[in-house]
Formats: C-alpha cells, structure tokens, sequence
C-alpha cells in the first residue's frame, strides 16, 4: 500500500527506483544513461531530450519538472568532479563516474536554457585488433604506428566531433611498453589506460567563483617535464612542442 492505495509489485519497483534515482543519482536520467545501447544523450533544456543510438538520433518522452531540477542535476555533475559552472561561467566540461564525457553550456548563453551533452564511452576498449576487424585501420598502418610508438615519436591525432579520436588514442596507447611510466594530462580525464600500472593521471581545473585557482594544461605539461614522463598523453587544444600525444 502506498498513500493509502494498493500498488502492485512492479509500480512499487518504479517508485522506488524513481526515488533512488533522485536522490543518488540523476533522476530521469539515469535509466537513460544505464541504457548501454546509447552512445550519447543531449538535454536541450527541461523539456528537450534526444539520444544517440546506434549512429542515429531519437527524440525521448521523458521530460524534467523545471529549469530548478535540470539545474540541480548539472550542479550534482560538476560538483563530482570539483567544477564550477554558473552565470559568472556558464560553460563547463566534466564527467561522470563511469568516464562518461559532460559539456554543460548555461543560460544566458544557451538560449533554450541549459544545455547538457553526455557522450558515453564503451566499457571495453577498443584495441587495433577491434578497428582491423572493422576496417577502420589496415595490418599495415597498425604495424607502422606501433612501431612509431614504441619509438617513441610524437603523433599527433585530431579530427571532428565524434570521429573516434579518443577511441583511436586509447587503442594507440596499448602499444606502450607496460615497463614505461606514463602521464596523462586532459582538459577532462575520459582516457581508459587498463595496462599499465605505472600511471599518473592529470586533469585541468577551473578557477574558482573568485577567478582564482585555475590550473591549465600548459601549467599542467611545464610540472609533468619534471615527474619523468616516458610517453606524455596530452588531450586539449594547446600548443607546445615535446609532447608525446595530442588529441585535439
């Protein structure tokens, strides 16, 4: 029973879960982000949602209450992750927990109200072995970048939004010696190195509501030269030579 009426065991399942859902995690969201058949979600405001799914984008019925609830969501995300976003800075990238990539763009600068993509990555990633199978990559140009990186040239990999480059950077950095000492260094940390165990992880940080505090990627690359790098993993848009990999 529930508010004095009888519920049967599957709404008393949804209503629980809907509670559990706002409470831990993302509300209406997170049934939608567990589903492991969309690749990305896009929130154009309160009543707006549409998700990628196998290479296509669909429209969903699900909307949220208000602009309040949206907002509270966003600030659960970035708050996380040690991020600021509000009027003073209103655009904002994060993550979240499973590595899933956040852009958040607010108002008065998103003019439908606020604005959040999500791009999730695969759980398994993807190896040379994957994008052959595929015919994304020949033997051939797979055996050549291994031998760059086991030479330890510096490559740089760029491309359009959602052409695969960190798809393609995660699959290239398996060619890394496991015995090398490896330092990433991203605007937002979504690189999944499984191999190696001598791995040190660097992430961007914002300034904070006093414009104080900011940590760049150039500050981030001048400490790394001194932690002994074998291959840097750089992922932004900068510009500095001597460094291993750029994704831009």
């Amino acid at each position: 029973m529930l508010g004095g009426e009888y519920i049967t065991v599957t709404e008393r399942v949804a209503a629980v879960s809907a509670v559990l859902n706002n409470i831990r995690h993302l509300g209406i969201l997170q049934p939608i982000l567990d589903d492991k058949e969309i690749t990305e979600v896009m929130i154009n405001g309160p009543d707006c949602i549409f998700v990628e799914k196998a290479g296509r984008l669909y429209h969903r019925p699900e909307k949220l209450e208000s602009n309040k609830q949206l907002e509270d969501i966003i600030q659960k995300i970035v708050g996380q992750v040690n991020r600021t976003v509000d009027s003073l800075n209103p655009i904002c990238d994060a993550r979240l927990k499973d590595g899933s990539r956040v852009n958040i763009v607010l108002p008065p600068i998103a003019l439908n109200g606020a604005t959040v993509t999500i791009r999730k990555f695969p759980e398994k990633v993807i190896s040379f072995e994957d994008l052959i199978s595929f015919g994304a990559v020949s033997e051939e140009a797979a055996q050549f970048l291994e031998s760059c990186v086991r030479a330890k040239y510096n490559i740089f990999v760029s491309g359009g939004t959602g052409s695969g480059k960190t798809t393609f950077l995660n699959a290239l950095s398996n060619f890394i010696p496991e015995d090398e000492r490896i330092i990433t260094i991203e605007d937002s940390a979504e690189l999944q190195i499984k191999r190696v165990q001598n791995l040190v992880r660097l992430e961007t940080r914002q300034a904070n509501t006093e414009g104080k505090g900011a940590i760049s990627m150039r500050d981030l690359i001048k400490s790394s030269l001194r932690m002994r790098p074998d291959p840097m993993v750089a992922t932004g848009k900068f510009e500095m030579s001597g460094v291993k990999m750029q994704l831009k």
